[in-house]
């Protein structure tokens, strides 16, 4: 299991791209997010303050396992009524249970073990209340020649039809396509994917 506090101190994060993902500005654009909005897996706040800017009026959480990383992110400027914690998603203090609006996710999903997945969407759908949605950019083949699937180490890819089987569980996709945009190596492995929960 990767020891994320070590990654973010040791400054071992190539993650990490300095600024939002592509496909989350160009989804902001069209359909900002609004209300209670919760972001696992934060990292140093890239995405959080991208949504805390773009809708100034929601709160928008970021969590992350690492309290490094949190250190990190709230040493940026604030965007808007955003808020870092440490803590799990897997073990959601009651106050955060069905609480959020919307959940997006961007490779905390990839960073897990393929074995979590299930516990994974059980874990988001309990953080959003009922109509709640979870959107997210899907980093579906994340392979390349210094990487390969029978490594043991995230990223982890996957399919789509898993991907769909597994949000298929417990949501009902609305919608999902090819973002146009993405981090440089990126373009056409990663899928958007909006799921709401009935």
């Amino acid at each position: 299991m990767t020891d994320w506090e070590n990654q973010y101190r040791q400054g071992e994060t190539p993650w990490d791209k300095g600024e939002p993902a592509p496909a989350l500005v160009d989804f902001l654009q069209t359909e900002p997010m609004h209300g209670a909005i919760l972001v696992p897996g934060c990292g140093l706040g890239h995405d959080v303050r991208a949504i805390a800017a773009a809708s100034p009026e929601s709160r928008v959480i970021g969590l992350d396992l690492a309290p490094t990383a949190v250190q990190k992110a709230r040493s940026y400027p604030t965007a808007g009524r955003e808020e870092f914690v440490s803590g799990d998603l897997f073990e959601l203090e009651s106050e955060r249970r069905g609480a959020f609006d919307w959940v997006w996710e961007h490779t905390c999903y990839c960073a897990i073990s393929p074995e979590m997945r299930a516990a994974y969407i059980d874990a988001v759908h309990t953080a959003l209340r009922p109509g709640g949605k979870l959107v997210g950019v899907f980093y579906l083949n994340p392979y390349d020649e210094e990487h390969h699937p029978d490594d043991g180490r995230p990223p982890f890819g996957t399919s789509l039809e898993d991907l769909e089987e597994q949000l298929g569980s417990r949501f009902v996709i609305v919608s999902s396509w090819i973002p146009e945009r993405a981090y440089p190596g990126r373009e056409g492995r990663e899928r958007m994917i909006v799921a709401q929960k009935p």
